[in-house]
């Protein structure tokens, strides 16, 4: 069918509007990027644009020799990791009982559930409650009230609800169970949703920030996302990564520039391997709701 004049146009408006707000975000990125790889008297000089000139690894080679940032990067890793690990068992666990028809009280389960949506206890009340629990500069303080989204169990839930009963039905008649059921049958066909609330999850505890300032006080155990933003406010923690013997001329732009893009490469890395998972698993949690 031939597009009308009006339709063009609203295409053309559309791939305008779409182009100049990828750009608005990729521009940054990249001048964050030449920036990381210039040298310091271009930094120093603002020639430095979208292009690196002046090549070079010096302000990487600073920040890894700092003990504080790799170790932050660990840190991130291990939040990240079993953040996910936990919070993924967890949503399953919850989304699959209620998209059982048969589950005792299932919409009042739902329904308090999506009620945590709307209203929560606000930042004090839940500090008493972590500070009562004893996890106040530990890791689990950050894990145990992230472990169900409401929205990641939603999204799960409906797509558990579009799996055709007829599959669980036969499984039964061959003896299955419910843990046999969800292990071998549902979970292997939930891939996409899987694999995007993977990604949900991790890029949500990669980018912990106001929760690692509220419950962790160690500086040892800062994550990355607090580390690097303390190291653009803060330029005496930038000079705590150089020792007072380095002969190498560094500016403060492009060693916040290399710990950024630190910051950003795991995210890179993992997302084009989960991409199509990704479109795929919420677009179909988005239309079965």
């Amino acid at each position: 069918m031939k597009s009308t004049r009006g339709e063009k146009l609203f295409y053309l408006i559309n791939y305008v509007i779409l182009t100049v707000l990828a750009l608005s975000c990729l521009l940054p990125l990249i001048h964050v990027f030449a920036l990381s790889l210039s040298g310091a008297r271009a930094i120093a000089s603002g020639e430095v644009g979208m292009w690196p000139v002046d090549i070079t690894l010096d302000t990487y080679h600073e920040v890894f020799k700092g003990t504080k940032i790799v170790q932050s990067f660990g840190n991130s890793v291990l939040i990240t990791g079993v953040g996910v690990a936990l919070s993924m068992l967890t949503t399953v666990l919850a989304a699959y009982p209620l998209s059982k028809n048969s589950f005792y009280a299932r919409r009042f389960f739902t329904l308090a559930m999506v009620f945590t949506m709307l209203f929560n206890g606000g930042i004090i009340p839940t500090f008493l409650v972590i500070k009562g629990l004893g996890l106040i500069d530990s890791y689990g303080a950050l894990w145990l009230p992230a472990l169900v989204s409401t929205y990641n169990m939603l999204i799960m839930r409906t797509y558990f609800e579009g799996i055709p009963a007829e599959l669980e039905e036969a499984a039964r008649i061959d003896g299955c169970g419910e843990w046999r059921l969800l292990a071998q049958i549902v979970l292997p066909l939930s891939m996409p949703v899987l694999a995007t609330l993977t990604l949900f999850y991790g890029v949500s505890y990669w980018n912990y920030f106001m929760s690692v300032l509220l419950y962790i006080n160690s500086t040892d155990k800062y994550n990355m996302t607090v580390l690097v933003q303390q190291m653009v406010q803060n330029q005496q923690l930038l000079n705590e990564l150089r020792s007072p013997e380095d002969t190498v001329q560094l500016v403060a732009e492009g060693v916040k520039a290399a710990a950024i893009v630190l910051m950003m490469i795991p995210m890179l890395v993992v997302y084009p391997f989960v991409q199509k998972f990704f479109v795929k698993g919420v677009m179909l949690g988005a239309v079965k709701g």
